[in-house]
């Protein structure tokens, strides 16, 4: 008996691992970099230069790159300095091979700096990576049979489908000009390059993506005493990735990352340093899923032959939602007295951390904390530039009416907005906007029928049954069950009763007629 099939992909976990490694590193100042007298702020970046596969294990080699902005020990100036902290490390992930794709995340913990003396510090990180190798599962879903005289059960499903798995580069570069009434760049010492608002969509065999980027800029200038001058920019920006097989009414979830960044100055036509290029890599992990409807074989019986079923079990996905959210977040901090009063807020910086996130009635309830970074300046001459770091918590659930804990979700959480104003010399008011976006995918088991024995009727078992009888229908009873149960046919049971649909009712009289002759 052939089946007639149709074909899903389904994406599954094939293995995962964690891994943390931490820094401890007492760093020396460079020669050519001035004493420490104060630090101001400090970044940290994380810079793979190997990722390798191989039998049960992941080999991955990069550095940690550390920028510290501080104030020279005697002349109170500002400097700023670089450190790279090399890391190698192991991850074991059960049954992959060489030939596999990894999707590598990476988080920096915690990123402390001690000054010990004027030449040296000590440089503490706790650096986690996330990795996840993905395998493609095909299911081939019955949903006919040739034969005519063969009856079968089905089921309507609305089942997601996976069409594009891949990664791909977005790569966002922009110029600056200076305004006029700005001096030439001498050096930039600190820099900050974010990207905020990103929208992916898929489109006919692209990706569009749009977003801003967000650009600060501290450097000293080329007049005499080379004052410091501070700018921001927000730079608006589209692109695309080729994607082919992907459509405008799929479903798209794509992850995005930062895997480099820079900011690079450059001469304009008249040969002065009055251009800046800011250049941004997205690394895009694209999952693009397609709806489709299926009508799947449940069971399949004929009354002149034993119907035997066979198969496995799956587990099918269906979308439940999408839900694009957003959470409002505010707070007012307050600086350090020690610190003085704020004349000016020059930057603010941010990104959201997860905390925990868990299923919730009618929802997903999503903890976490805004963390930022301000850069200031107070009324001390000698030593204007200051920093604060805060933590704001929030606590949000992004709707999704029907979820329960069978089902998988898909959460990314994104810093839109962040804005930072000066309630008074001491206080600092903060809003900040936080995208939620969730995909939440229904899971359920399904058995499979991968084939159908046949075997000659059990003649003595039916020879035992009446020729003729009256069924009371019971709950639960469907005219196709109560047909294979009794070797006769739902045609056969309509016209007998004079029905026209396959409805019925318990408590509902029946009269059947044996199909099979003894």
């Amino acid at each position: 008996m052939e089946l007639k099939k149709e074909s899903i992909q389904m994406l599954r976990v094939k293995s995962k691992a964690t891994s943390q490694v931490t820094f401890d590193v007492d760093y020396n100042v460079p020669d050519a970099k001035q004493d420490v007298g104060r630090m101001i702020q400090h970044k940290g970046q994380v810079v793979m230069d190997e990722v390798r596969l191989s039998e049960g294990k992941a080999f991955i080699r990069g550095n940690l790159n550390v920028d510290i902005l501080y104030v020279g020990e005697e002349e109170g100036k500002v400097y700023s300095m670089g450190a790279k902290l090399p890391f190698e490390e192991i991850l074991n992930l059960e049954g992959i091979s060489g030939g596999d794709k990894m999707r590598l995340k990476w988080e920096i913990e915690d990123l402390s700096l001690h000054i010990i003396h004027s030449r040296k510090m000590n440089i503490k990180a706790i650096v986690t990576f996330y990795a996840v190798v993905d395998e493609i599962a095909g299911v081939r879903l019955p949903v006919g049979i040739d034969e005519d005289s063969v009856s079968v059960k089905k089921k309507h499903l609305r089942l997601m489908s996976l069409c594009v798995h891949k990664k791909d580069t977005l790569r966002v570069k922009d110029e600056i000009p200076l305004a006029s009434n700005k001096p030439n760049i001498a050096e930039v010492l600190w820099s900050t390059v974010e990207v905020r608002g990103l929208d992916l969509r898929p489109e006919e065999n692209k990706v569009k993506a749009k977003g801003e980027l967000f650009v600060f800029v501290l450097y000293e200038g080329d007049d005499e005493g080379k004052p410091l001058q501070w700018l921001e920019y927000s730079l608006p920006f589209t692109g695309e990735a080729e994607c082919s097989g992907c459509g405008e009414e799929m479903i798209p979830d794509i992850e995005a990352s930062v895997v480099s960044q820079g900011l690079e100055v450059k001469p304009d036509a008249d040969g002065e340093e009055r251009i800046l290029t800011a250049d941004v890599v997205l690394e895009l992990d694209m999952k693009i899923y397609k709806e489709e409807e299926h009508e799947m074989i449940l069971d399949v019986y004929t009354p002149s032959r034993e119907c035997i079923p066979q198969g496995k079990t799956e587990k099918l996905e269906s979308l439940l939602v999408r839900n694009y959210s957003k959470c409002r977040v505010g707070d007012r901090i307050q600086v350090k007295e020690t610190q003085g009063k704020i004349l000016q807020i020059c930057h603010s910086q941010g990104h959201v951390k997860i905390d925990r996130s868990q299923i919730v009635e009618d929802g997903i309830q999503v903890d976490g904390i805004v963390y930022m970074k301000v850069l200031y300046i107070v009324g001390n001459d000698d030593m204007p530039f200051y920093s604060m770091e805060a933590m704001i918590p929030f606590s949000h659930i992004v709707e999704a009416r029907g979820i329960t804990e069978d089902c998988r979700y898909c959460l990314q959480a994104e810093l839109e907005q962040l804005s930072t104003t000066m309630a008074d010399s001491s206080d600092i008011d903060v809003k900040a906007s936080v995208s939620l976006n969730a995909l939440v995918f229904c899971c359920r088991e399904e058995r499979i029928i991968e084939k159908v024995e046949e075997k000659p009727l059990d003649m003595k078992k039916i020879q035992s049954m009446p020729g003729i009888t009256v069924y009371m229908v019971k709950p639960g009873d469907t005219m196709w069950d109560i047909a294979r149960r009794f070797y006769t046919t739902v045609e056969e049971i309509k016209d007998l009763n004079e029905l026209t649909e396959e409805e019925i009712e318990s408590g509902q009289p029946l009269l059947l007629v044996k199909k099979v002759s003894c």
